[in-house]
Protein backbone atom coordinates (compact mmCIF):
# COMPACT_ATOMS: atom_id res chain seq x y z
CA UNK A 1 0.00 0.00 0.00
CA UNK A 2 1.67 3.38 -0.97
CA UNK A 3 2.04 6.76 1.34
CA UNK A 4 -1.31 8.26 -0.40
CA UNK A 5 -3.29 4.98 0.34
CA UNK A 6 -2.23 4.90 3.94
CA UNK A 7 -3.34 8.35 4.57
CA UNK A 8 -6.65 7.57 2.41
CA UNK A 9 -7.51 4.51 4.50
CA UNK A 10 -6.80 6.09 7.85
CA UNK A 11 -8.53 9.43 6.96
CA UNK A 12 -12.08 7.66 8.10
CA UNK A 13 -10.76 6.36 11.23
CA UNK A 14 -9.06 9.90 12.33
CA UNK A 15 -11.90 11.14 14.83
CA UNK A 16 -11.42 7.48 16.50
CA UNK A 17 -8.16 7.96 17.15
CA UNK A 18 -8.32 11.39 18.31
CA UNK A 19 -11.09 10.30 20.62
CA UNK A 20 -8.70 7.31 21.70
CA UNK A 21 -6.07 9.81 22.39
CA UNK A 22 -8.23 12.15 24.69
CA UNK A 23 -9.78 9.04 26.15
CA UNK A 24 -5.89 7.89 26.90
CA UNK A 25 -5.21 11.23 28.48
CA UNK A 26 -8.28 11.48 30.65
CA UNK A 27 -6.92 7.80 31.59
CA UNK A 28 -3.52 9.56 32.84
CA UNK A 29 -4.84 12.47 34.40
CA UNK A 30 -7.12 10.56 36.63
CA UNK A 31 -4.84 8.02 37.30
CA UNK A 32 -2.23 10.61 38.63
CA UNK A 33 -4.35 12.38 40.63
CA UNK A 34 -5.53 9.73 42.29
CA UNK A 35 -2.07 8.68 43.15
CA UNK A 36 -1.04 12.11 44.04
CA UNK A 37 -4.14 12.11 46.24
CA UNK A 38 -3.04 8.95 48.03
CA UNK A 39 0.61 10.58 48.43
CA UNK A 40 0.41 14.40 47.89
CA UNK A 41 -1.76 16.11 46.03
CA UNK A 42 0.79 19.51 45.53
CA UNK A 43 2.71 16.10 43.28
CA UNK A 44 -0.49 15.78 40.69
CA UNK A 45 1.04 16.54 37.44
CA UNK A 46 -1.32 19.85 36.19
CA UNK A 47 -0.26 20.90 39.92
CA UNK A 48 3.42 20.28 38.91
CA UNK A 49 3.36 21.68 35.50
CA UNK A 50 1.38 24.96 36.89
CA UNK A 51 3.50 25.45 39.86
CA UNK A 52 6.89 24.96 37.51
CA UNK A 53 5.07 27.49 34.67
CA UNK A 54 4.84 29.49 37.79
CA UNK A 55 8.21 29.78 38.85
CA UNK A 56 9.71 29.94 35.01
CA UNK A 57 6.96 32.97 34.11
CA UNK A 58 9.01 36.52 33.88
CA UNK A 59 7.84 38.66 36.47
CA UNK A 60 5.99 41.14 34.17
CA UNK A 61 3.72 38.43 32.78
CA UNK A 62 2.55 37.34 36.25
CA UNK A 63 2.12 40.90 37.02
CA UNK A 64 -0.25 41.16 33.63
CA UNK A 65 -1.90 38.08 34.92
CA UNK A 66 -2.96 39.25 38.25
CA UNK A 67 -3.91 42.59 36.57
CA UNK A 68 -6.13 40.96 33.90
CA UNK A 69 -7.72 37.70 35.97
CA UNK A 70 -7.58 38.78 39.78
CA UNK A 71 -7.47 36.15 41.49
CA UNK A 72 -8.71 33.56 39.15
CA UNK A 73 -5.36 33.68 37.65
CA UNK A 74 -4.59 30.48 38.79
CA UNK A 75 -7.82 28.62 37.32
CA UNK A 76 -7.27 30.37 34.02
CA UNK A 77 -3.50 28.78 34.14
CA UNK A 78 -4.94 25.01 35.08
CA UNK A 79 -7.45 25.71 32.38
CA UNK A 80 -4.80 26.81 30.04
CA UNK A 81 -2.60 23.87 30.97
CA UNK A 82 -5.81 21.19 30.58
CA UNK A 83 -6.50 22.82 27.19
CA UNK A 84 -3.01 22.14 25.99
CA UNK A 85 -2.56 19.07 27.34
CA UNK A 86 -5.76 18.01 25.12
CA UNK A 87 -4.34 18.87 22.55
CA UNK A 88 -1.59 17.18 23.30
CA UNK A 89 -3.70 13.41 23.58
CA UNK A 90 -5.64 14.60 20.01
CA UNK A 91 -2.53 14.95 18.53
CA UNK A 92 -0.95 11.65 20.15
CA UNK A 93 -4.37 9.69 19.11
CA UNK A 94 -4.06 10.43 15.49
CA UNK A 95 -0.22 10.14 15.12
CA UNK A 96 -0.36 6.56 17.00
CA UNK A 97 -2.63 5.35 14.18
CA UNK A 98 -0.24 4.98 11.83
CA UNK A 99 2.54 4.30 14.33
CA UNK A 100 1.25 2.99 17.60
CA UNK A 101 4.35 3.00 19.31
CA UNK A 102 5.47 6.09 18.69
CA UNK A 103 2.13 7.35 19.91
CA UNK A 104 2.30 5.67 23.27
CA UNK A 105 5.71 6.34 23.94
CA UNK A 106 4.29 10.10 23.55
CA UNK A 107 1.79 9.74 26.17
CA UNK A 108 5.02 8.75 28.16
CA UNK A 109 6.89 11.83 27.22
CA UNK A 110 3.88 13.36 28.86
CA UNK A 111 4.79 11.51 32.17
CA UNK A 112 8.17 12.41 32.20
CA UNK A 113 7.45 16.47 31.94
CA UNK A 114 5.32 15.57 35.10
CA UNK A 115 7.60 13.60 37.08
CA UNK A 116 10.36 16.29 36.48
CA UNK A 117 8.31 18.85 36.98
CA UNK A 118 7.07 17.55 40.75
CA UNK A 119 10.46 16.39 41.59
CA UNK A 120 12.29 20.13 40.64
CA UNK A 121 9.51 21.55 43.12
CA UNK A 122 10.52 23.88 45.82
CA UNK A 123 8.30 21.87 47.95
CA UNK A 124 8.93 18.57 46.34
CA UNK A 125 9.64 15.77 49.29
CA UNK A 126 11.85 13.22 46.95
CA UNK A 127 11.25 11.01 44.27
CA UNK A 128 8.26 9.98 45.40
CA UNK A 129 6.56 13.19 44.12
CA UNK A 130 7.27 11.81 40.75
CA UNK A 131 5.03 8.80 41.10
CA UNK A 132 1.69 10.02 40.12
CA UNK A 133 2.84 11.35 36.64
CA UNK A 134 4.42 8.16 35.71
CA UNK A 135 1.27 5.75 36.96
CA UNK A 136 -0.83 8.09 34.98
CA UNK A 137 1.49 7.96 32.00
CA UNK A 138 1.65 4.32 32.09
CA UNK A 139 -1.95 3.76 31.81
CA UNK A 140 -2.65 6.60 29.45
CA UNK A 141 0.01 4.76 27.37
CA UNK A 142 -1.20 1.31 27.77
CA UNK A 143 -4.95 2.94 26.92
CA UNK A 144 -3.91 4.41 23.67
CA UNK A 145 -2.49 0.99 22.50
CA UNK A 146 -5.33 -0.36 23.04
CA UNK A 147 -7.62 1.49 21.50
CA UNK A 148 -5.39 1.55 18.27
CA UNK A 149 -5.22 -1.87 18.02
CA UNK A 150 -8.76 -1.89 18.28
CA UNK A 151 -9.51 0.15 14.69
CA UNK A 152 -6.83 -1.74 12.97
CA UNK A 153 -7.16 -5.08 11.03
CA UNK A 154 -7.94 -8.55 13.13
CA UNK A 155 -5.81 -11.23 11.63
CA UNK A 156 -2.36 -11.37 11.02
CA UNK A 157 -2.17 -8.62 8.96
CA UNK A 158 -2.80 -6.35 12.59
CA UNK A 159 1.28 -5.80 13.15
CA UNK A 160 1.42 -4.04 10.25
CA UNK A 161 -1.76 -2.76 8.13
CA UNK A 162 -4.59 -0.39 8.48
CA UNK A 163 -7.99 -0.93 8.00
CA UNK A 164 -9.81 0.22 4.97
CA UNK A 165 -12.73 2.36 5.21
CA UNK A 166 -15.54 0.53 7.40
CA UNK A 167 -14.13 -2.48 7.03
CA UNK A 168 -11.70 -5.19 9.63
CA UNK A 169 -11.53 -3.10 12.50
CA UNK A 170 -13.04 -4.15 15.49
CA UNK A 171 -16.21 -1.71 16.19
CA UNK A 172 -17.35 -3.94 18.98
CA UNK A 173 -13.81 -3.88 20.49
CA UNK A 174 -13.18 -0.49 20.65
CA UNK A 175 -16.76 0.82 21.77
CA UNK A 176 -15.94 -2.06 24.94
CA UNK A 177 -12.60 -0.82 25.48
CA UNK A 178 -13.25 2.94 24.79
CA UNK A 179 -15.95 2.42 27.89
CA UNK A 180 -14.13 0.93 30.00
CA UNK A 181 -11.35 3.63 29.69
CA UNK A 182 -13.84 6.30 30.30
CA UNK A 183 -15.72 4.51 33.36
CA UNK A 184 -12.27 3.93 34.77
CA UNK A 185 -10.94 7.30 34.31
CA UNK A 186 -14.33 8.43 36.06
CA UNK A 187 -13.70 6.13 38.93
CA UNK A 188 -9.63 7.42 39.23
CA UNK A 189 -11.12 10.57 39.26
CA UNK A 190 -13.49 10.31 41.70
CA UNK A 191 -10.97 8.26 44.02
CA UNK A 192 -8.55 10.87 43.58
CA UNK A 193 -10.73 14.01 44.88
CA UNK A 194 -11.96 11.48 47.85
CA UNK A 195 -8.19 10.55 48.87
CA UNK A 196 -7.31 14.53 48.71
CA UNK A 197 -10.47 15.01 50.58
CA UNK A 198 -9.35 12.69 53.63
CA UNK A 199 -5.71 14.08 53.22
CA UNK A 200 -6.98 17.50 54.62
CA UNK A 201 -9.78 16.00 57.06
CA UNK A 202 -7.38 16.30 59.90
CA UNK A 203 -6.26 20.12 59.06
CA UNK A 204 -10.04 20.65 58.50
CA UNK A 205 -11.11 19.22 62.18
CA UNK A 206 -8.16 21.14 63.56
CA UNK A 207 -9.22 24.54 62.65
CA UNK A 208 -13.01 23.74 63.12
CA UNK A 209 -12.06 22.39 66.96
CA UNK A 210 -9.56 25.47 67.77
CA UNK A 211 -10.85 27.89 69.96
CA UNK A 212 -8.76 31.11 69.86
CA UNK A 213 -7.93 32.32 73.49
CA UNK A 214 -9.01 35.64 74.42
CA UNK A 215 -5.78 38.17 73.43
CA UNK A 216 -4.03 39.10 76.26
CA UNK A 217 -3.74 42.76 74.58
CA UNK A 218 -7.22 43.69 72.71
CA UNK A 219 -7.11 45.91 70.07
CA UNK A 220 -8.46 49.81 70.68
CA UNK A 221 -12.04 49.83 69.65
CA UNK A 222 -12.64 51.12 65.79
CA UNK A 223 -12.99 55.17 66.72
CA UNK A 224 -16.98 55.93 65.81
CA UNK A 225 -16.78 57.44 62.13
CA UNK A 226 -13.89 55.75 61.46
CA UNK A 227 -15.91 53.91 58.55
CA UNK A 228 -17.99 56.27 56.28
CA UNK A 229 -21.71 54.85 55.86
CA UNK A 230 -21.58 56.32 51.70
CA UNK A 231 -22.98 53.84 49.06
CA UNK A 232 -19.66 52.21 47.43
CA UNK A 233 -16.93 53.35 49.31
CA UNK A 234 -14.88 50.01 50.86
CA UNK A 235 -15.61 48.42 54.13
CA UNK A 236 -13.72 49.48 56.84
CA UNK A 237 -12.99 45.71 57.91
CA UNK A 238 -12.76 43.51 55.09
CA UNK A 239 -14.67 40.62 55.58
CA UNK A 240 -12.53 37.37 55.58
CA UNK A 241 -14.04 35.83 51.72
CA UNK A 242 -13.45 39.26 50.51
CA UNK A 243 -9.81 39.60 51.16
CA UNK A 244 -7.76 39.47 48.64
CA UNK A 245 -5.43 36.41 47.99
CA UNK A 246 -2.40 36.66 45.66
CA UNK A 247 0.38 33.64 46.09
CA UNK A 248 1.75 31.53 43.84
CA UNK A 249 -0.28 28.24 45.50
CA UNK A 250 -2.20 26.30 43.21
CA UNK A 251 -3.57 24.21 45.56
CA UNK A 252 -4.59 25.66 48.79
CA UNK A 253 -2.37 23.70 51.73
CA UNK A 254 -4.18 22.09 54.34
CA UNK A 255 -1.95 22.10 56.93
CA UNK A 256 -2.98 19.89 60.26
CA UNK A 257 -2.46 22.48 63.41
CA UNK A 258 -1.80 19.42 65.80
CA UNK A 259 1.25 18.42 63.47
CA UNK A 260 2.22 22.03 62.78
CA UNK A 261 5.80 23.20 63.42
CA UNK A 262 7.93 25.92 63.24
CA UNK A 263 11.90 25.96 63.50
CA UNK A 264 13.37 29.22 64.39
CA UNK A 265 17.24 29.39 63.19
CA UNK A 266 19.98 31.20 62.22
CA UNK A 267 22.59 34.07 62.58
CA UNK A 268 22.43 35.55 65.84
CA UNK A 269 19.79 32.94 67.38
CA UNK A 270 21.99 31.77 70.63
CA UNK A 271 18.77 28.72 70.92
CA UNK A 272 17.28 27.38 67.83
CA UNK A 273 13.78 25.98 68.82
CA UNK A 274 11.03 24.62 67.27
CA UNK A 275 7.43 25.45 68.13
CA UNK A 276 3.95 23.63 67.97
CA UNK A 277 0.74 25.44 67.84
CA UNK A 278 0.31 24.74 71.25
CA UNK A 279 3.29 26.47 71.91
CA UNK A 280 1.92 29.94 70.69
CA UNK A 281 -1.14 29.24 72.07
CA UNK A 282 0.63 29.33 75.76
CA UNK A 283 2.06 32.98 74.69
CA UNK A 284 0.46 36.21 75.16
CA UNK A 285 -1.92 36.79 72.08
CA UNK A 286 -1.94 40.42 71.03
CA UNK A 287 -4.81 41.58 68.66
CA UNK A 288 -4.20 44.53 66.36
CA UNK A 289 -6.01 46.13 63.11
CA UNK A 290 -3.56 45.96 59.97
CA UNK A 291 -4.12 46.94 56.50
CA UNK A 292 -2.51 45.03 54.41
CA UNK A 293 -1.20 45.86 50.33
CA UNK A 294 0.03 43.25 47.69
CA UNK A 295 2.67 44.74 45.89
CA UNK A 296 0.90 43.62 42.67
CA UNK A 297 -1.66 46.31 43.38
CA UNK A 298 -2.21 48.55 40.37
CA UNK A 299 -3.05 52.61 41.42
CA UNK A 300 -6.44 52.48 42.28
CA UNK A 301 -6.08 48.50 42.75
CA UNK A 302 -8.24 46.05 44.67
CA UNK A 303 -5.62 44.15 46.12
CA UNK A 304 -6.06 46.38 49.89
CA UNK A 305 -7.54 44.81 52.54
CA UNK A 306 -8.20 45.39 56.37
CA UNK A 307 -8.73 42.80 59.20
CA UNK A 308 -8.43 42.27 63.28
CA UNK A 309 -5.54 40.17 63.29
CA UNK A 310 -4.87 37.90 66.57
CA UNK A 311 -0.95 36.55 66.91
CA UNK A 312 2.15 36.61 68.68
CA UNK A 313 4.38 39.38 68.81
CA UNK A 314 7.27 38.24 66.31
CA UNK A 315 10.02 40.43 67.81
CA UNK A 316 9.20 39.48 71.49
CA UNK A 317 9.88 36.02 70.46
CA UNK A 318 12.86 36.28 68.49
CA UNK A 319 14.51 38.88 71.18
CA UNK A 320 14.21 35.45 73.73
CA UNK A 321 15.90 33.19 71.47
CA UNK A 322 18.89 35.81 71.39
CA UNK A 323 18.26 38.40 68.04
CA UNK A 324 19.22 41.23 67.82
CA UNK A 325 18.56 43.86 65.43
CA UNK A 326 21.52 44.70 63.21
CA UNK A 327 21.43 48.86 64.69
CA UNK A 328 21.98 46.59 67.98
CA UNK A 329 24.45 44.63 66.64
CA UNK A 330 22.60 41.34 65.25
CA UNK A 331 24.71 39.57 62.48
CA UNK A 332 21.05 38.95 60.47
CA UNK A 333 19.85 41.86 58.34
CA UNK A 334 17.29 39.63 56.95
CA UNK A 335 14.69 37.07 58.22
CA UNK A 336 13.84 34.62 55.46
CA UNK A 337 10.32 32.92 56.29
CA UNK A 338 9.37 29.60 54.57
CA UNK A 339 5.91 28.14 53.55
CA UNK A 340 4.99 24.66 53.42
CA UNK A 341 4.55 25.16 49.73
CA UNK A 342 8.19 26.08 49.16
CA UNK A 343 8.23 29.81 48.84
CA UNK A 344 10.69 32.18 50.63
CA UNK A 345 10.03 35.45 51.76
CA UNK A 346 12.54 37.93 53.22
CA UNK A 347 11.98 40.51 55.49
CA UNK A 348 14.00 43.27 56.89
CA UNK A 349 15.17 41.96 60.34
CA UNK A 350 15.37 45.91 61.60
CA UNK A 351 11.13 46.52 60.45
CA UNK A 352 10.44 43.78 61.96
CA UNK A 353 12.22 44.39 65.52
CA UNK A 354 11.25 47.96 65.46
CA UNK A 355 8.31 48.13 67.85
CA UNK A 356 6.06 47.48 64.70
CA UNK A 357 3.10 45.22 65.78
CA UNK A 358 4.60 42.28 63.07
CA UNK A 359 3.00 39.19 64.08
CA UNK A 360 2.90 35.39 63.61
CA UNK A 361 -1.15 35.52 62.99
CA UNK A 362 -3.32 33.10 64.01
CA UNK A 363 -6.78 34.37 63.76
CA UNK A 364 -8.17 36.85 61.36
CA UNK A 365 -11.46 38.93 62.43
CA UNK A 366 -12.20 36.52 65.17
CA UNK A 367 -11.95 33.30 63.89
CA UNK A 368 -8.73 31.06 63.02
CA UNK A 369 -7.09 31.86 59.91
CA UNK A 370 -8.92 30.48 56.91
CA UNK A 371 -7.03 27.91 54.68
CA UNK A 372 -6.46 29.57 51.78
CA UNK A 373 -5.15 33.23 54.18
CA UNK A 374 -2.85 31.18 55.81
CA UNK A 375 -4.22 28.53 58.39
CA UNK A 376 -2.74 27.68 60.60
CA UNK A 377 0.21 30.20 60.98
CA UNK A 378 1.03 33.22 59.14
CA UNK A 379 3.51 36.51 58.82
CA UNK A 380 2.01 40.04 59.12
CA UNK A 381 3.95 42.86 59.41
CA UNK A 382 2.42 46.51 58.91
CA UNK A 383 4.09 48.91 56.88
CA UNK A 384 5.64 46.28 54.32
CA UNK A 385 4.11 44.50 51.06
CA UNK A 386 3.33 41.40 51.53
CA UNK A 387 5.94 39.46 49.30
CA UNK A 388 8.60 40.76 51.45
CA UNK A 389 6.21 39.86 54.70
CA UNK A 390 3.46 37.98 54.45
CA UNK A 391 4.37 34.72 54.21
CA UNK A 392 1.48 31.89 54.61
CA UNK A 393 1.80 28.74 55.88
CA UNK A 394 4.67 29.70 57.43
CA UNK A 395 7.14 26.71 58.78
CA UNK A 396 11.16 27.70 58.94
CA UNK A 397 12.36 31.05 59.79
CA UNK A 398 16.11 31.52 58.97
CA UNK A 399 17.78 34.57 60.43
CA UNK A 400 20.35 35.49 57.55
CA UNK A 401 21.73 38.16 55.30
CA UNK A 402 20.43 40.02 52.22
CA UNK A 403 23.80 39.22 50.41
CA UNK A 404 24.02 35.67 51.84
CA UNK A 405 20.30 34.58 50.30
CA UNK A 406 17.89 35.98 47.44
CA UNK A 407 14.48 34.73 48.20
CA UNK A 408 11.87 33.60 45.67
CA UNK A 409 10.89 37.19 44.45
CA UNK A 410 13.79 38.65 44.24
CA UNK A 411 15.54 36.08 42.19
CA UNK A 412 12.42 37.00 39.64
CA UNK A 413 13.53 40.97 39.88
CA UNK A 414 11.74 42.48 42.38
CA UNK A 415 13.23 44.61 45.21
CA UNK A 416 14.76 42.94 48.52
CA UNK A 417 13.04 45.89 50.83
CA UNK A 418 9.57 47.33 49.68
CA UNK A 419 8.15 49.41 52.47
CA UNK A 420 4.02 50.44 51.23
CA UNK A 421 3.90 53.77 48.94
CA UNK A 422 1.63 56.32 50.03
CA UNK A 423 -1.58 55.91 48.36
CA UNK A 424 -5.00 56.69 47.39
CA UNK A 425 -8.23 55.47 45.83
CA UNK A 426 -11.60 56.69 44.46
CA UNK A 427 -14.55 54.04 45.05
CA UNK A 428 -16.88 56.24 44.30
CA UNK A 429 -18.07 57.46 41.61
CA UNK A 430 -17.15 54.61 39.76
CA UNK A 431 -15.11 55.13 36.57
CA UNK A 432 -17.48 56.31 33.60
CA UNK A 433 -20.51 56.24 36.10
CA UNK A 434 -23.21 58.83 35.00
CA UNK A 435 -23.92 61.01 37.97
CA UNK A 436 -27.20 63.79 38.13
CA UNK A 437 -26.07 67.65 38.66
CA UNK A 438 -25.66 68.36 42.61
CA UNK A 439 -24.19 67.28 44.77
CA UNK A 440 -21.97 64.30 43.97
CA UNK A 441 -20.03 62.46 47.26
CA UNK A 442 -16.38 61.47 46.03
CA UNK A 443 -15.32 59.03 48.59
CA UNK A 444 -12.93 56.44 49.15
CA UNK A 445 -9.41 55.34 51.05
CA UNK A 446 -5.63 56.05 51.85
CA UNK A 447 -3.27 53.94 53.18
CA UNK A 448 0.45 54.57 54.11
CA UNK A 449 1.14 51.59 56.75
CA UNK A 450 3.21 52.47 59.84
CA UNK A 451 3.33 56.07 59.10
CA UNK A 452 -0.65 57.03 58.59
CA UNK A 453 -2.40 59.25 56.47
CA UNK A 454 -2.89 63.07 57.24
CA UNK A 455 -4.54 64.54 53.92
CA UNK A 456 -6.31 63.69 51.22
CA UNK A 457 -7.04 65.87 47.79
CA UNK A 458 -9.37 66.00 45.54
CA UNK A 459 -9.21 67.52 42.27
CA UNK A 460 -11.58 67.95 39.57
CA UNK A 461 -9.99 68.79 36.32
CA UNK A 462 -7.38 70.98 35.99
CA UNK A 463 -8.61 72.88 39.02
CA UNK A 464 -6.88 73.09 42.67
CA UNK A 465 -6.60 70.47 44.87
CA UNK A 466 -9.67 70.62 47.74
CA UNK A 467 -8.83 69.21 51.19
CA UNK A 468 -11.31 65.71 51.57
CA UNK A 469 -13.16 64.92 54.90
CA UNK A 470 -11.04 62.39 56.41
CA UNK A 471 -12.73 59.58 58.58
CA UNK A 472 -11.55 58.78 62.24
CA UNK A 473 -8.05 56.82 61.88
CA UNK A 474 -7.70 53.44 64.19
CA UNK A 475 -4.32 53.60 64.32
CA UNK A 476 -1.42 54.17 61.75
CA UNK A 477 -0.97 50.52 60.76
CA UNK A 478 -4.81 50.68 59.06
CA UNK A 479 -6.53 52.39 56.13
CA UNK A 480 -8.40 55.67 56.21
CA UNK A 481 -11.62 56.71 54.78
CA UNK A 482 -11.91 60.09 53.15
CA UNK A 483 -15.32 61.95 50.94
CA UNK A 484 -15.69 64.97 49.61
CA UNK A 485 -19.06 66.67 48.39
CA UNK A 486 -18.20 67.64 44.62
CA UNK A 487 -21.05 70.00 43.25
CA UNK A 488 -21.16 68.59 40.08
CA UNK A 489 -21.81 70.32 36.70
CA UNK A 490 -22.81 69.07 33.60
CA UNK A 491 -20.57 67.28 31.07
CA UNK A 492 -17.25 65.39 31.47
CA UNK A 493 -15.32 65.39 34.25
CA UNK A 494 -11.72 63.82 35.76
CA UNK A 495 -12.09 63.42 39.06
CA UNK A 496 -8.08 62.58 41.01
CA UNK A 497 -6.86 62.25 44.43
CA UNK A 498 -3.90 62.45 46.19
CA UNK A 499 -2.94 61.82 50.12
CA UNK A 500 -0.54 62.78 52.20
CA UNK A 501 1.29 60.83 54.65
CA UNK A 502 2.32 61.87 58.40
CA UNK A 503 6.00 62.47 57.30
CA UNK A 504 4.92 65.19 55.34
CA UNK A 505 5.15 63.00 52.16
CA UNK A 506 2.82 63.81 49.36
CA UNK A 507 1.88 61.22 47.42
CA UNK A 508 3.99 61.01 43.79
CA UNK A 509 2.00 61.53 40.41
CA UNK A 510 5.11 59.89 38.46
CA UNK A 511 3.28 57.00 37.34
CA UNK A 512 5.37 53.18 37.93
CA UNK A 513 4.85 50.10 37.36
CA UNK A 514 4.74 47.56 40.07
CA UNK A 515 7.84 46.16 39.83
CA UNK A 516 9.91 46.25 41.43
CA UNK A 517 8.72 47.55 44.81
CA UNK A 518 4.91 48.89 44.20
CA UNK A 519 3.17 50.70 41.49
CA UNK A 520 2.77 54.77 42.32
CA UNK A 521 0.61 57.60 40.67
CA UNK A 522 -2.31 59.30 41.24
CA UNK A 523 -5.69 57.49 40.95
CA UNK A 524 -8.58 59.32 38.76
CA UNK A 525 -11.78 58.17 37.03
CA UNK A 526 -13.67 59.64 35.02
CA UNK A 527 -17.02 60.74 34.91
CA UNK A 528 -19.99 62.07 32.51
CA UNK A 529 -22.51 64.15 34.44
CA UNK A 530 -26.55 64.78 32.92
Amino acid sequence: MTENEKKSATAPLLPLAALSGALAGLAALAVAEAVAGGTRPQAGPVVAVGGAAIDRTPAAVKDWAIRHFGTNDKLFLQLGILAVLALFALALGIVALRFRRTGAAGVLLFGVVGALAATGRPDSTGITDALPSVAGAVVGAAVLYVLIGRLRPRGPAAQDAVAPPGAGWDRRGFVIAAGAAAVGSAGAGLLGRSLSGAGGRDAVASRRNLVLPAPGSRARTVPKGAGLRIPGVSSFVTANGDFYRVDTALVVPKVDATTWRLRIHGQGVRRPVTLTFDDLLRRELVERDITLTCVSNEVGGPYVGNARWIGVQLADLLAELGVEPPSEGGPADQLVARSVDGMTIGSPVEDVMDGRDALLALGMNGEPLPFAHGFPVRMVVPGLYGFVSACKWIKDIELTTFDAYDPYWVKRGWARRAPIKTESRIDTPKPFARPKTGTVMVAGVAWAQHRGIDKVEVRVDDGPWQEARLAAEDTRDTWRQWSFPWRATKGGHTLTVRATDRTGAVQTDRRTRTIPDGASGWHSVVVTVD
